[in-house]
């Protein structure tokens, strides 16, 4: 498929300033792994993609011309090119620098908002990553998500020094001068995941203490098992900024880490288990627009989109913001013209929907373009 072989890798991040006393191995492997794995068909959940059964209504008289389409969107009160976003999905590694200067280059020039990896890492004052240090001061324009788990902010809350906890958030924010701190939720990885840290007792509470002391707006996110309703409303009475339902329908983590698993061990058996285990895309988008129906917390959604076809049928659903992940690092492997071709692509498919339905913006397309 012309993918980069991770045993030829990326070129180091020490050369780019990063720490090598810092280097965790285990944590670096475990990170290529996940890059390695995600790449896979065998951990794509596609046979759970209803956005495949989902149609927006064609029309053979638009009344409009393709060049008038607009896809502009807006974000905190500013027009901004496009409604895409790269979801977070690597940092903090010497792979990582590479993939995300490709993916940050052409998303800075076509106006994609660009969320980094969990920076779990840079916790600790010790850790340099010089790389998102780099893609900050190069492309000025790009509007960056910072990334923490649940998990991680948990630790942080429970901490003796709540003070400190929030200096460090602020650090992490401050040096990647991000729009947005993104929370990411992944309660399957982490306990399939013989490394992971399940431990997400608090976890609203946590979430309440961020929003009142972080600097800039929060987002809470899925990894790609979805929202349900009710883990939504427990969401609402949070003054978020957004929430990324992230559903089932596209990298499923409980399969990638039964796969990178020994088939002999209980971690490759609990990957087959849950494969299937979580609320898909469509369905947790419809509960997200009915639970914050009237509430200024913004709907995005992510988890097996492959087209701008499926993003518009999101958007025609009433989602603000639609976000990719494996077919960005598909491109990203390939390189920085892929990465551009690919973008050119989506953008154009998004436009030939909206087009076809007779949306000249995208508040068009929210208003009656689904059967």
């Amino acid at each position: 498929m012309g993918f980069v072989d991770f045993g030829h890798r990326f070129p180091r991040l020490e050369k780019h300033g990063i720490n090598e006393g810092v280097s965790d191995s285990k944590f670096i492997h475990r990170k290529q792994d996940h890059l390695r794995v995600a790449l896979l068909d065998e951990v794509q959940a596609n046979e759970s993609r209803v956005l495949d059964r989902v149609e927006l209504i064609h029309e053979s008289l638009p009344e409009i011309n393709l060049g008038e389409v607009s896809i502009e969107s807006s974000f905190f009160e500013r027009t901004v090119a496009t409604p895409f976003y790269i979801s977070g999905m690597t940092s903090g590694h010497d792979d990582a620098y590479e993939i995300n200067l490709r993916l940050a280059r052409i998303a800075s020039e076509r106006g994609w908002l660009f969320g980094l990896g969990s920076q779990r890492r840079e916790l600790d004052e010790a850790f340099n990553d010089s790389g998102i240090d780099s893609i900050v001061s190069t492309y000025t324009d790009l509007k960056l998500v910072s990334n923490l788990g649940l998990s991680q902010l948990i630790e942080l809350y429970q901490s003796p020094d709540r003070s400190a906890s929030a200096k460090k958030i602020e650090r992490i924010t401050q040096r990647s001068r991000a729009s947005l701190l993104a929370i990411h939720l992944n309660p399957l990885q982490e306990a399939i995941q013989p490394e992971g840290t399940p431990n997400f007792k608090h976890g609203v509470e946590s979430l309440e203490w961020l929003i009142e002391h972080s600097a800039i707006p929060v987002l809470v996110k899925e990894t790609g098992s979805g929202m349900s309703y009710s883990t939504l409303m427990k969401l609402r009475g949070l003054k978020l900024f957004a929430v990324d339902v992230s559903g089932l329908g596209g990298t499923h983590w409980g399969r990638v880490e039964g796969h990178r698993a020994d088939k002999e061990t209980r971690t490759f058996r609990y990957g087959e288990t849950f494969k299937n285990w979580g609320v898909s895309t469509v369905e947790s988008v419809i509960d997200a627009m009915t639970v914050f129906r009237g509430s200024a917390t913004e709907v995005w959604a992510s988890g097996g989109v492959r087209t701008g076809l499926d993003a518009a049928k999101l958007l025609a659903m009433g989602c603000q913001r639609v976000g990719f992940a494996q077919p960005a690092l598909k491109a990203a492997m390939q390189g920085e013209l892929e990465v551009n071709q690919w973008m050119q692509t989506v953008e154009q498919e998004l436009k030939i929907a909206m087009f076809c339905s007779g949306s000249a913006t995208l508040g068009d397309l929210h208003e009656g373009k689904l059967k």
